[in-house]
């Protein structure tokens, strides 16, 4: 997909001028509520119309159509969302409807900027798909806005970047070149996350990740998601943490996809270790990570139904998608077995 990266310590300073290019003069700023002075403070050269600071995970509907209603109401003409995947998310729920072009800065490591994929919550349940509208026009990095990003944050932040690579590399949808950049998505993620726990305020790091976290968004916006990223979504509409689950349930699922062998190769040659699963299971304990559902509010009764909807409606997957297999596998990722 097409984009314009500004990348490097300082780029936002390029905030302006990337709005001056779209030709826009009402701009819409988007943050969740924790952020919204930083964002007024990193705007503040901007025509600004209005803020909608109630930006919150999985982007229910009630929630998307204040910010599309505000949107109207001010006659926006562009979209700036600074922060993580949720906030970029209100900026796609708002495209999606009004075609508006959004220029997202990144605070995160979702990667969620790189990419044609939105997701809307409603009835318990998260509805996604793409759509070359909720595209961001521009994307600036900037490591220097990560700085504050808390260590257990940034931690899960970066296995949901990961998890983007893992499956890219067993896509029905992938091919050479998107393979060579999950690879190198998965050697910068695995080499700085550790550094960035260590001291959360190392710039070297800090950019190292959000360059992972960039190669894991362009792979993503151009490969298909498999079982993996199935029961991510499938929890997300059990009001599970997303980065959280993303973590969790990654070396399941490549345990559970051991079939795909060159996939879990590379994984394991870009992480230095012998087997992809377990290096993967290695690395979030060292990072700190919450390793069981049980520790980020799933209920145990609730396992079956979730894997009863993931086998329904599987997303292509390198193994066959079925209820008592990933029963198993959800049981195993409740109780944090290692695989």
């Amino acid at each position: 997909m097409p984009a314009r990266v500004v990348f490097g310590a300082g780029a936002v300073s390029q905030l302006a001028a990337e709005v001056e290019r779209l030709g826009a003069t009402r701009v819409l700023l988007i943050s969740t509520p924790g952020r919204a002075d930083m964002v007024r403070s990193v705007a503040r050269d901007l025509k600004i119309a209005g803020i909608f600071d109630q930006a919150v995970m999985h982007t229910p509907i009630k929630a998307v159509e204040a910010a599309r209603e505000m949107a109207k109401s001010l006659g926006a003409d562009c979209c700036i969302t600074i922060g993580g995947g949720s906030t970029i998310g209100f900026g796609k729920a708002i495209a999606l409807t009004s075609a508006l072009p959004i220029v997202a800065v990144p605070t995160t490591y979702s990667g969620s900027e790189m990419t044609t994929i939105w997701g809307i919550s409603e009835g318990g349940a998260k509805k996604t798909g793409r759509d070359p509208k909720v595209m961001p026009r521009a994307v600036i990095y900037d490591p220097q806005l990560t700085l504050d990003l808390p260590a257990g944050v940034s931690a899960a932040s970066g296995m949901n970047a990961m998890a983007h690579c893992a499956e890219a590399l067993y896509s029905h949808e992938g091919n050479p070149i998107v393979s060579l950049m999950a690879e190198e998505g998965i050697r910068a993620l695995a080499a700085s996350l550790p550094l960035i726990v260590q001291a959360p305020r190392d710039l070297e790091a800090r950019g190292s990740a959000l360059y992972g976290a960039w190669l894991a968004g362009l792979t993503i916006s151009t490969t298909g998601n498999g079982l993996h990223h199935k029961l991510c979504h499938v929890l997300g509409g059990f009001g599970l943490p997303h980065a959280e689950t993303h973590a969790v349930i990654l070396p399941h699922a490549l345990r559970y996809n051991s079939v795909a062998g060159e996939a879990l190769r590379r994984i394991a040659r870009a992480m230095g270790v012998q087997d992809a699963p377990s290096g993967i299971w290695q690395l979030e304990q060292q990072l700190g990570l919450p390793m069981k559902l049980a520790d980020i509010g799933m209920k145990k009764d609730d396992l079956e139904r979730a894997a009863r909807i993931a086998a329904q409606a599987p997303y292509p997957n390198p193994r066959k998608v079925e209820y008592q297999p990933v029963l198993e596998l959800l049981h195993n990722a409740y109780e944090g077995v290692r695989p």
